[in-house]
């Protein structure tokens, strides 16, 4: 249920015109894509993946 009213806001707030089920969709599957989520929903086909700030640093094992 929680789901479902945090998706219906997502579709209430977004400027592109979404089907409940075409947003569905679509969230899952770009679930693991790197990108502003409201910048995506406003615009879905122009937005493009960020690329992450900084480098994941090494572990040194001894």
């Amino acid at each position: 249920m929680i789901a479902i009213l945090i998706l219906k806001y997502m579709k209430f707030s977004s400027q592109f015109t979404w089907s409940l089920s075409n947003l569905v969709a679509m969230l899952r599957y770009n679930l693991f894509a790197y990108r502003d989520l409201w910048e995506w929903i406003n615009k879905p086909f122009e937005v493009q993946a960020m690329v992450p700030q900084g480098e994941q640093l090494a572990l040194e094992f001894t």
